[in-house]
């Protein structure tokens, strides 16, 4: 019924959905861990779960499974180089500055726009990837002011946005 479908060409179709960048991060062995994520969905309401996909071949999701819980980082359109060094693009000899604070659910990354804490729900099977589940225990919101980085077929892009005045 389906034929084959060129994963290049999936890639760049699916690439025309804009998508927020967050940095997901959890504690292993006395350190943040963190990778850049642009696949992260809200699942549930009751209870509040939220999911994010990473691929097998990066140690972060067996480090959550280990530690049991993880936070969801959005980042802000002036954390570009942010994106870059946890998704290791980084090209300089010096990471961007940074600061990851102690928080109940996972490290928290500073300056960030949200974050999101979560306690691991269940972790299942995508195919190369890892689809993490998280419930949602902690949330912090940083600057409502700043614009999100966006990530739009293959590179960051600007959302003009113009906020209401007022009370929401």
């Amino acid at each position: 019924m389906s034929s084959a479908i060129d994963p290049r060409d999936y890639r760049q179709a699916i690439g025309l959905f804009a998508t927020g960048v967050t940095v997901v991060a959890t504690e292993f062995e006395g350190e943040p861990r963190a990778m850049t994520a642009s696949a992260v969905t809200s699942v549930s309401l009751d209870p509040l779960l939220v999911l994010v996909c990473i691929q097998n071949i990066l140690p972060i999701a067996e480090q959550i499974r280990l530690a049991g819980v993880f936070s969801i980082n959005i980042l802000q359109e002036s954390q570009e180089a942010l994106s870059n060094y946890f998704a290791q693009l980084w090209k300089e000899p010096a990471p961007p500055p940074y600061r990851f604070v102690p928080w109940e659910a996972g490290p928290r990354l500073e300056g960030s726009m949200a974050s999101i804490g979560c306690v691991l729900h269940e972790i299942f099977d995508g195919g190369d990837h890892r689809i993490v589940v998280g419930r949602v225990v902690a949330l912090h919101r940083g600057d409502e002011h700043s614009q999100p980085l966006i990530f739009y077929s293959g590179r960051y892009a600007s959302l003009a946005v113009t906020l209401p005045e007022g009370p929401a």
